[in-house]
C-alpha cells in the first residue's frame, strides 16, 4: 500500500478537513432522519448537530438526501481506491472483496431493533430513492474505472467494467436488504463478504449447488 506524499502538506490537510466535514454532515443527517424520521428533519438542524452553520451545509450539499447518500458514494470511492492497491496478482474477485469491505473497518456492535427499523423507514422515502438512482450512477462510473484498470479493460467502451460494478453494487444493495431483516442481528460485512463470494462462484443455483 502506498502513501499518499501530500497528505502532510497545507492543500492534504485542507482536504482532510474538507472529508471530515462531509462526514459529520452525514453521519448528523443520517442519524436525525433514522431518529426523527426524514420528513422531520431541516437542514438547519443537521447543521447544528453536526457544529457548523447552514451556510457551510449547503457548501458540502444541496439536499438532506445527498447527505445522507454520500456515505454510499464515499465508501464506493474508498472500495476503488482500495482495490487499486491491492497486489496485482491477487486474483480479481479477492482484491475486489477485500477492496468493498475495507471502508466497513472491523465490525462494530450491531444496532437495535429501533435504529433498523428507522433505517427502513428512511429508505421507503420516495425523495431518498430517488436521490439514491442519481448516486448509483456516479458509484458505478467510480468503481467501473477501478475495474477497468485492474483487468486491462476500457470503461467507456467495454461492457465487463460496468457490468462487474453492476454486480458488485448490487450485491452490496442486497446484502444490506438482508441486514436490515436479521434477527438476531449479522454483521454486514459478513452478509457482503457472503454475496461477494457467490458471485465470484458465477452464482451457483442453491437447488443443485452446495453454497459457499
Amino acid at each position: 500500500m502506498t502513501t499518499d506524499p501530500a497528505a502532510g502538506t497545507p492543500s492534504g490537510l485542507r482536504e482532510r478537513k474538507k472529508q471530515a466535514t462531509r462526514d459529520a454532515l452525514s453521519w448528523a443527517a443520517l442519524r436525525l432522519a433514522v431518529e426523527r424520521g426524514l420528513e422531520n428533519v431541516r437542514v438547519e438542524e443537521i447543521a447544528t448537530a453536526a457544529g457548523v452553520s447552514p451556510r457551510t451545509f449547503n457548501n458540502y450539499f444541496s439536499s438532506k438526501y445527498e447527505a445522507i447518500l454520500f456515505r454510499h458514494l464515499d465508501r464506493t470511492r474508498q472500495a476503488a481506491a482500495a482495490l487499486r492497491e491491492r497486489p496485482a496478482d491477487e486474483p480479481l474477485w479477492a482484491a475486489i472483496t477485500e477492496a468493498v469491505l475495507a471502508p466497513y473497518g472491523p465490525p462494530d456492535q450491531e444496532p437495535g431493533p429501533e435504529w433498523t427499523a428507522g433505517v427502513r423507514r428512511m429508505l421507503a422515502e420516495p425523495a431518498l430513492q430517488g436521490e439514491f438512482a442519481r448516486v448509483a450512477v456516479t458509484a458505478r462510473a467510480e468503481l467501473a474505472r477501478a475495474i477497468a484498470e485492474r483487468t486491462g479493460t476500457d470503461a467507456d467502451r467495454d461492457l465487463y467494467p460496468s457490468l462487474t460494478a453492476s454486480a458488485v453494487l448490487t450485491a452490496q444493495q442486497a446484502a444490506g436488504d438482508q441486514w436490515l431483516r436479521c434477527d438476531p442481528p449479522v454483521p454486514i460485512t459478513a452478509l457482503l463478504r457472503e454475496a461477494l463470494a457467490l458471485l465470484a462462484a458465477g452464482l451457483p443455483d442453491p437447488s443443485s449447488s452446495t453454497l459457499i
